[in-house]
């Protein structure tokens, strides 16, 4: 792929960082909101047992529960300046009958409301309890005025060792206040830690990012030096066969051909047959020396254009009664490395639809759309499955491997899509210059 600015890299890693630590901060507040909810929850039933064991109840009396009205004014005074506060805005006194006996809302003494599970619980077990208040229950009337309040019960003793529930209202706001007392600091403690890590990783991505774009840059390097090396070699070669070998060739051709012409009349047929068949032997060497000297190095790739070229590709195959078909885009209007790299993949398909394919038509497209520019080679031979591609592969058949990855760092990418009995569909997608 195209190489990513380093502080593009940086910028998402920064932000993908700060989205973590926000999640991280959020999870952590609502955890430690929930323990500091908790926190105040205890508390508050400690205060309330506290409050009860001892304060009320060494002032708890017989007329106190006769309802004396000296008794109830000396517990009142007491309770008014020792209990009752900002925290606790109401304080009732419960005989397990359900019967009130005290509260410091008057109104209240005497009346008779039947008492829930818990807090005959805790008249039997001892122990505190606290929840959240329902105002609608008509013992509460007179705390619908105080908002929200949670109320906390706890055992206590009479005169005569009764047991009777001492209950206190307290302010949720209160509550809230002792839980985020208990919290904040943990939250604070918390928040700077992660940030101080996230910033602490920034310049830790930014020297990492760079030193992955710096490998990038030479990986890319070295593979244009590797391209550029080899087709310094195939050209290399493709002159020296040309200059040598296939010389050689033509030279044996023509001296076979002009020997076979030339015998005398009584020179036995045989040898002139063998003369001739040599030469004719000799030209089909050269042919096909010349149609491996296209695909190591295309002569008339810069001279004619890509679509002399291709049509030179396809030459041995229609030489084999395989039907071709070419269609290059007029408009193509590319530079002269897509169309080396374009080249070069067409090869590696026409190679392997000779070796492997047994095809009996093949079919070569080069288009442009837009901005970018298209390779597809179709021929409807035997195929191959994907298994097949991948032990191939193994083995040492790098072809399309090298051109994947030529693709991408041009930009495009290679496809190959193919299935045994449905011939093969190559295709190259380069972006157009």
């Amino acid at each position: 792929m195209r190489p990513t600015s380093v502080a593009g890299a940086v910028a998402r890693f920064v932000l993908a960082g700060l989205a973590a630590v926000a999640v991280l901060v959020v999870g952590t507040l609502l955890v430690l909101r929930e323990l500091g909810h908790r926190q105040a929850i205890r508390d508050a039933r400690e205060l309330t047992v506290l409050a009860g064991q001892g304060i009320v109840e060494p002032e708890l009396t017989a007329g106190v529960l006769t309802g004396d009205p000296a008794a109830l004014a000396t517990l009142d005074r007491l309770v008014q300046e020792r209990v009752l506060g900002e925290r606790v805005a109401r304080v009732k006194i419960w005989t397990r009958a359900g019967r009130i006996v005290y509260s410091d809302e008057p109104s209240l003494i005497g009346d008779r409301y039947e008492l829930g599970a818990e807090e005959a619980e805790i008249l039997t077990t001892g122990g505190s309890h606290a929840e959240l208040s329902d105002l609608d229950r008509p013992e509460n009337r007179t705390e619908r005025e105080l908002g929200d309040v949670y109320e906390v019960y706890a055992r206590v003793r009479g005169p005569g060792g009764e047991p009777l529930l001492f209950e206190t209202y307290q302010r949720a706001s209160a509550l809230v206040t002792t839980g985020r007392d208990v919290w904040l600091p943990f939250a604070a403690v918390v928040l700077s830690g992660l940030v101080l890590l996230w910033l602490v990783q920034v310049p830790l991505a930014w020297r990492l990012a760079r030193n992955l774009r710096r490998t990038q840059l030479e990986r890319e390097a070295l593979l244009v030096k590797a391209v550029e090396a080899s087709a310094d070699e195939r050209r290399r070669i493709a002159g020296d066969l040309h200059d040598g070998v296939v010389q050689d060739l033509a030279g044996l051709s023509y001296g076979l051909s002009a020997a076979a012409d030339r015998a005398p009349p009584d020179t036995p047929p045989d040898l002139t047959d063998s003369l001739r068949r040599g030469a004719a032997l000799s030209r089909d060497a050269i042919r096909r020396l010349r149609a491996l000297l296209v695909e190591i190095h295309p002569p008339n790739l810069r001279s004619a254009g890509l679509e002399a070229a291709l049509a030179d590709l396809l030459a041995p195959l229609r030489a084999q009664d395989v039907a071709t078909t070419l269609v290059v885009d007029d408009a193509l209007a590319i530079d002269t490395e897509t169309e080396l790299l374009l080249f070069r993949a067409a090869s590696e398909a026409v190679r392997n639809v000779q070796k492997h394919a047994r095809a009996r038509s093949v079919s070569v497209r080069v288009e442009r759309t837009g901005e970018r520019v298209r390779l597809e080679v179709t021929d409807d031979g035997a195929g191959v499955a994907d298994e097949e591609r991948a032990r191939r592969r193994t083995e040492g058949h790098v072809g399309l491997s090298l051109l994947d990855e030529l693709a991408a760092a041009a930009g495009g990418r290679l496809q190959v899509r193919s299935a045994p009995g449905s011939g093969t569909t190559f295709s190259m997608e380069l972006p157009a210059p």
